[in-house]
């Protein structure tokens, strides 16, 4: 009886090592382990899986992310747009929705529990494709060192919009803000920081108020 690495078996599979891994954890399939430990997996144990039903085909399956920066955004309904516009597109492409996340927090905070999740159903093998509305919604900075692990994963990241939305500007600003912030701190203590953090917020206000004129004079057109 021939029996194959994981590597191989996931590869007949057309899913990533980690879904063999995380199936065996749910007891959907047994390997054989060899005296040092590593698993090996019989054809017979592949097709016996494969005719079970029990497997959503990982190739279709899809992660939605969204996220927006401020409380005020997702009050607006922002952030449920957005996801509303990631389930058409899955919808749309015939993608099975493995899960759903969303953030409100700023693109530059690492630590955000719906991107935690991302990354951890990919590190299990658990889906194929992350939807997401533009790159930015996944990080500000640093999202080519995201996508490169989510493409060691198995995992590809489509981006569905063409452009930011119009309040784009806003978060930028925002975000440069407690970029600037932060460095005006340690450089200058927490006084220099708090003048450089009050002459943005009037910068932000500004922008905010250049956007809502601009809005508003294109809905009188």
């Amino acid at each position: 009886m021939e029996l194959l690495t994981i590597s191989k078996a996931a590869k007949k599979l057309g899913v990533h090592p980690n879904s063999l891994r995380n199936w065996e954890k749910r007891g959907l399939i047994k390997p054989v382990r060899l005296p040092g430990g590593q698993r090996r997996y019989s054809m017979d144990e592949l097709n016996k899986l494969l005719q079970s039903g029990q497997l959503i085909d990982g190739r279709e399956t899809a992660v939605l992310y969204a996220r927006v920066s401020t409380k005020k955004q997702a009050d607006a309904g922002n952030l449920e747009r957005q996801m509303e516009r990631l389930r058409q597109y899955a919808g749309e492409h015939g993608f099975t929705i493995r899960a759903e996340f969303a953030d409100v927090a700023s693109g530059l905070n690492q630590k955000r529990r719906g991107l935690a999740n991302v990354l951890k159903l990919a590190e299990q093998g658990e889906y194929k494709k992350l939807i997401i509305e533009y790159p930015d919604r996944l990080a500000r900075f640093g999202y080519s060192y995201i996508e490169r692990h989510l493409k060691y994963c198995g995992v590809e990241i489509i981006a569905i919009a063409e452009k930011e939305p119009e309040d784009a500007h806003t978060e930028l600003v925002r975000d440069l803000l407690a970029i600037v912030t932060s460095f005006t701190a340690r450089l200058y203590g927490a006084r220099g920081g708090k003048k450089v953090r009050q002459g943005f917020r009037k910068l932000i206000a500004g922008v905010e108020l250049d956007e809502e004129t601009a809005k508003e004079q294109k809905e009188n057109e």
